[in-house]
């Protein structure tokens, strides 16, 4: 019986660690260029995207399909800036915890 409630005590801590965690994160931000830095996406430690800037020069009405994949590329780089960093910061919580494939609940 004391190992169950070491291990409900343990669970509870870490639901309150990965509460706090996911708050810091929301905080963090990495950002991602594409097109030599024409387009450049920031997000947020949540995936949430937090800016976009666009070069005036590469904004052409005759080429929009170009800068479509402009920020196409600079979003998907940006969320995945997003995600490897919350898996870094989950992975430092779990560490010596056993659980491979935790996930941070976003």
């Amino acid at each position: 019986m004391t190992n169950i409630m070491k291990l409900m005590k343990q669970a509870a801590s870490m639901q309150k660690n990965m509460e706090k965690m996911k708050d810091e994160l929301a905080n963090q931000t990495v950002e991602f260029s594409s097109g030599g830095g024409m387009v450049t996406v920031v997000a947020k430690g949540d995936m949430s995207i937090q800016s976009i800037k666009i070069d005036p020069r590469v904004i052409d009405a005759s080429d929009a399909e170009m800068l479509e994949d402009l920020v196409l590329t600079a979003v998907d780089g940006a969320l995945k800036a997003s995600k490897d960093m919350a898996a870094k910061e989950m992975s430092k919580l779990t560490a010596g915890m056993g659980l491979p494939g935790m996930n941070l609940p976003m």
